[in-house]
């Protein structure tokens, strides 16, 4: 039988129901890790199924970085129902995302947005490149998507690594919001002012 403390650390770790967090300690032996493994992936598969609910509510955050106010970000974040809208996590969320667009200026919000011609232009210049390196043709289009993939995540925000935890993207980030508030949870948004 989990104890109340596990309980409550796995919580705070994944953000999961009390009921939920009591039976995954029960199913993998009380083991912190293991439980806390198994709600992400189920997070993760419940996120899956809330993408595509249409996001009507939500609201915007503003944030302007560090003390000289040179650089300042808006986001439209968006959910399902204004409860989930008015919640200060949510809010949280959206800082979240504001300081990752202040300091790594994407361009998109995901690959579905970067213009063809733009990807056409980009593939031509990273060809050229692996031309020049004296890489074959062969050689070319096995390496280009993975060239293509590292230049989605500098100019795509969801592509992004998240900077205060690499290892996440910034839709890893907005998928464990899902999980967490069951709902889904879409970037609609977003514009960045820069002084100079």
């Amino acid at each position: 039988m989990a104890s109340a403390e596990l309980i409550k650390e796995l919580r705070e770790r994944t953000g999961a129901g009390m009921l939920d967090c009591k039976k995954a300690l029960t199913d993998h032996n009380d083991d912190i890790e293991k439980a806390a493994d198994y709600l992400r992936e189920k997070g993760m598969a419940k996120a899956a199924k809330r993408v595509g609910k249409e996001t009507s509510q939500g609201r915007v955050v503003a944030y302007i970085h560090g003390g000289t106010g040179k650089v300042g970000v808006l986001v439209q974040l968006s959910c399902e129902t204004d409860f989930v809208g008015n919640n200060e996590e949510f809010e949280a969320l959206g800082k979240e995302i504001c300081m990752q667009i202040a300091a790594m200026s994407p361009l998109f919000i995901s690959e579905d947005q970067v213009p063809k011609d733009e990807i056409e232009a980009e593939s031509k210049v990273l060809k050229a490149q692996l031309e020049e390196e004296g890489k074959k043709p062969e050689q070319i289009e096995k390496i280009l998507p993975g060239k293509l993939k590292k230049y989605y995540s500098e100019v795509c925000l969801l592509n992004q690594p998240f900077i205060k935890e690499n290892s996440k993207t910034i839709q890893d980030l907005i998928n464990e919001a899902i999980a967490k508030f069951g709902e889904n949870i879409t970037v609609a948004k977003f514009s960045r002012f820069q002084v100079g």
